[in-house]
Order: C-alpha cells, then structure tokens, then sequence
C-alpha cells in the first residue's frame, strides 16, 4: 500500500507547470513552480515544518508547548498543520490587511488569532511584530517563531524547493523569479541553484511600498520608500535575516494594480487560481522580459491559492473599488 503516515509527509514534490498564453510573447520558456499543490495550499508549509523541527531539536520547542508566531496567513497555515499533528498550542498575530478567508482557516485549524492594525511602525507595540514577540514573552513555555529572522526558513528551501527545481529543469533552469516576503525562499532557492551553477540569474519581486530594490540598488534603509500597499504576503518595511541580497541579482518592482489583475488573468487565462503574490511574480517575469532569450528556462514560484483571495482579487466589487478595475 502506497499511503503518509500523516499530513506533514506529503510536503514538498509539487509539479512544474508550463505557462503559455500569460507569457507567449517572452521569447523563454516559463515554468510554474506550482507550491499549492502543499497540503497547506502554500509553500510556507515546508519552511514551517522545517523551523519547527530544527526548534524541537535545540530544546527551544518542549512537548505541549505553544507556539507563537507573526504571519500574513500561509506561515500560519504551515504551522497549525504541524502544531495539530504534533499536539502543540498555535497563536497567530496577523495585520488587519490580511483577506477574512486567511483569519478564518486559521481559526478553523485550530489556532487562536491576534489581529493588529498595519499603517503602525514594526517598533510600534500594537504591531504584529511587537504583539508576537510579546505574546511569546508572556505565556510560560512559549517559543516565538520569527520566521523573518529564523535561518530554517532559508535551510527548508535550500534542502527541498532548490534541489526540486534542478531535478525538474534538468539542470536547464536559467533564471529563478519570486516574490520576496521573509526571504527564505529566494535565499534557499536561490543559494542552491548557484551552488549548481553559478550563471543563473536570480531576481526578486518587490511591491510599491517596501524596501528590498532601493536598499538592494543603493545599501540605502530608505524609510520614505515605505508606505502601506494591498498586495499581500511580499515586501516588507524591514530587513529581514534571511533575505540574503548577495545572491540576488536585481529586483523589479509592481504596482498593486497590476499584481491584482494578473492574478485574476491567471485564472482566466491559464486556468491557474493563485494568491496575489502569483499575479505579481508573473507580472515581475513580464517586466523581465529584456533579460531573456529563446533558449532560457524561467521558473517562477507561485506561494498560495486563490481560495485565501476570494473576498479580494477575484471579487471584482472589491478591485472597483480599489480602482484596478
């Protein structure tokens, strides 16, 4: 018999899927690496899994124990999966900009839910940063997970995501484009398939509002650069740990219009129901296209599914009254 022994090993594997009508006028060829198909809907599953066994391992996680945690929703998602199977307490603090569907799962998997105003400072007490760290200072035998700072996060994918997507490609990967939130992924991903070759290209995707390209470009933490965006789950008015800029190699910036339309057009378009960040990440590849030539391989990383987005992006009273219809 063929079976998982549990919910946690069926992490990982996920397909890479070929896009073709989004992306017919890129002379490359664009390959999906497609993270729903993780039993949290999102590739957050692996780095949480990851952070919470290398937490298990230092004694910094005991039996029983709770687990606390910021997050825009996915991370979350990774965690309670782990948290039910291992039998340990969940807390999320998340910003009020977060869609209703992600606060709501998150209750439904069994974990308490903080909600914290956005337009604050991350120093701010009433901060989700500042509300997590204080949760997890207060409650007797909790461990803050800090999955901006937590260096398992870049290892998850560094073990798992990078060396699928050598496999995959066959080694032909060129170029690697994802959105960068926390920066695991870009830095795990990214570190590995360097490590294979050091040729490939490796960029980030930053929303309007957040500090990665400027401070990449210039080495300059412009706090003019910061101002509250909609699209969810990339960027940030921080630095965090593991975003490792020296194997970056440029980051392209999208507006929220667009992230937003582009996640609507991959459901129409390449019957493909992502989350925001998806629409940006393609929308990034398109602005990309003088980088590529016909013998490329492009790979772009999609985070979640579009189920997290219902009340948002694909409702379209929502973007008329955001103006991106």
């Amino acid at each position: 018999m063929n079976y998982a022994n549990n919910i946690l090993e069926t992490i990982g594997n996920t397909p890479l899927i070929k896009l073709n009508k989004l992306t017919s006028e890129l002379p490359c060829t664009v390959l999906a690496k497609y993270e729903t198909f993780n039993p949290g809907n999102s590739v957050k599953d692996r780095m949480a899994l990851q952070m919470i066994e290398d937490a298990e391992k230092a004694g910094d996680l005991e039996p029983g124990g709770t687990i606390v945690e910021g997050t825009s929703g996915n991370t979350g998602m990774g965690l309670a999966l782990a948290a039910t199977i291992k039998g340990y307490r969940l807390i999320c603090v998340m910003s009020d900009k977060q869609s209703k569907e992600k606060i709501d799962i998150l209750r439904a998997m069994g974990s308490e839910v903080h909600v914290c105003p956005t337009d604050v400072a991350p120093d701010d007490p009433r901060s989700y940063y500042s509300t997590a760290k204080r949760l997890a200072s207060e409650i007797p035998g909790a461990w803050y997970v800090n999955q901006y700072d937590n260096l398992s996060n870049t290892k998850a994918h560094f073990k798992s995501t990078g060396p699928e997507i050598w496999e995959q490609t066959d080694g032909k990967v060129t170029h690697f484009v994802v959105g960068v939130g926390t920066g695991g992924t870009i830095s795990g991903v990214g570190s590995y398939l360097k490590s294979k070759n050091p040729k490939i290209k490796v960029w980030g995707v930053d929303p309007y509002g957040s500090v990665f390209k400027k401070y990449h470009e210039t080495g300059v933490f412009d706090e003019n650069e910061i101002y509250p965006y909609v699209t969810e789950g990339i960027g940030e008015d921080i630095l965090p740990k593991n975003v490792n800029f020296e194997i970056i190699d440029g980051f392209t910036k999208v507006t929220d219009k667009d992230a937003a339309v582009y996640t609507q057009r991959l459901a129409k378009e390449e019957a493909m129901f992502l989350g925001n960040s998806a629409g940006a990440a393609i929308k990034g590849v398109l602005q990309l296209k003088e980088h590529f030539t016909k013998d490329d391989v492009v790979v772009v990383l999609f985070h979640d599914h579009g189920s997290r987005y219902v009340g948002k992006m694909f409702n379209d009273e929502w973007m008329k009254k955001q103006g991106f219809l």
